[in-house]
């Protein structure tokens, strides 16, 4: 291999991977006057696509970013069709949309060019081979640009946005996140779905098309769809194509749908790592297992703590001082902010994986019966789940419906 000498001014912050999670940390750094440089290993910002774009409207406007510039919103949606294996479903319809479906790219592309304008700089197709290190601190990256030379790069900090390899956090010594909390996604566009609502979210579960997890279908206005699953286990291609099969539902819905294209990817929902943070180092994103472990979510949760990790990062340039002891302070500030809510989204998700499919039929029965979906109706935040939980649970129907899902739990788990 050619190895080659740094010709780039080095920078205060190195980021590793042009995602918007990495690229909206590159936009916080630029704005508190560091330099910030984005390594990104792919030709083009938003490209592969791992991700439906499935995202809470008022979320989205808190981190100021709805409205957006046309063709990025693709879909909103006011409502959602929870199906059992058994076909039995359960509808819930909101005052408002709630939700939208992002064209990822251009959304990426969209956080990638604010984060230029501010002054950070992208280097594309130029893949992070290795951190370096002096001693326990890191001091900035060894690269590999797209002409298979070489070069190393050096800074105050480096910032992992790499998504969930997780290799660099490996290397500098850090614990990745939980291999039982891993689930493996397909997504597929596809056209000539079937009986599907425009502005609805269509959701399949059960342990026979999607163990650990849940399929989707999403529709898109021009008459196309975003399919997917993840899987816990088991392959998710033979999921994906039981649930078209064999789903009362689903069969329906996508027995004459095409697939367009297809991707995989994996999810993590097993809740963040044990420490986000080394000596020059910090951790953001889906590596840092940033992600909502009740939907795999990771766009919001992981644009909150990047905002958390620039601010960290400057006041320990400001002072200084790029230790562990200095910036463990981002892990105290993030955790501060989302552990409730985490904690209430892994719980769900442990409650939904102990059950049966017979139980999630049940369940979805149950919810209907008692008026859960009257109860849900005013409700205009997805994301933060735990505090979603607080402002529904004086309502005496999700009041016994939560005490039923306790029930259910206990019988799965005796």
């Amino acid at each position: 291999m050619n190895q080659r000498q740094s010709t780039t001014n080095n920078p205060d912050v190195i980021v590793v991977g042009g995602g918007p999670v990495g690229s909206y940390s590159a936009l916080n750094l630029a704005k508190l006057g560091l330099r910030a440089m984005v390594f990104e290993e792919h030709s083009q910002i938003g490209f592969p696509n791992h991700c439906a774009g499935h995202i809470s409207i008022r979320s989205l406007k808190n981190l100021g970013y709805y409205p957006l510039p046309e063709g990025i919103v693709e879909n909103t949606f006011n409502a959602a069709n929870f199906y059992s294996p058994q076909g039995t479903k359960f509808s819930i319809r909101l005052n408002q949309p709630v939700t939208c479906t992002l064209n990822r790219a251009l959304f990426d592309q969209q956080i990638a060019a604010q984060a230029m304008s501010a002054g950070a700089s992208f280097s594309l197709n130029t893949s992070v081979q290795s951190l370096i290190k002096e001693g326990r601190t890191i001091k900035g990256v060894g690269i590999r640009h797209s002409d298979e030379q070489e070069e190393t790069i050096y800074a105050k900090i480096v910032l992992d946005a790499e998504g969930v390899s997780s290799r660099l956090l490996r290397q500098g010594g850090l614990r990745t996140m939980r291999s039982e909390g891993l689930v493996y996604a397909v997504e597929a566009e596809i056209e000539n779905a079937q009986d599907i609502e425009p502005h609805a979210v269509e959701v399949y579960l059960g342990r026979a098309y999607a163990p650990g997890f849940y399929g989707w279908l999403i529709p898109k206005p021009d008459g196309t769809a975003k399919l997917g699953l993840a899987a816990s286990h088991g392959n998710p291609n033979e999921y994906l194509k039981r649930l078209m099969t064999k789903h009362p539902i689903a069969s329906k819905q996508l027995g004459k749908a095409k697939i367009k294209q297809i991707n995989y990817h994996a999810i993590t929902l097993g809740g963040p790592i044990e420490r986000a943070y080394a000596d020059g180092f910090l951790a953001v994103g889906d590596c840092a297992s940033q992600v909502k472990p009740s939907t795999g979510g990771g766009v919001i949760f992981g644009m909150a703590c990047a905002k958390i990790a620039a601010d960290t990062a400057s006041e320990a340039l400001r002072v200084g001082d790029v230790s562990s002891n200095s910036l463990q302070v981002y892990q105290k500030r993030f955790l501060d902010q989302l552990r409730f809510d985490f904690t209430v989204m892994l719980r769900l998700r442990r409650f939904l994986n102990a059950l049966s499919d017979e139980k999630t039929d049940e369940m979805l029965r149950f919810c209907g019966r008692m008026g859960v979906d009257r109860a849900l109706s005013g409700v205009d935040e997805i994301d933060f789940q735990g505090k979603l939980m607080l402002q529904v649970l004086g309502k005496p129907s999700v009041l016994a419906t939560m005490a039923y899902f306790a029930l259910l739990y206990l019988s799965a788990n005796p």
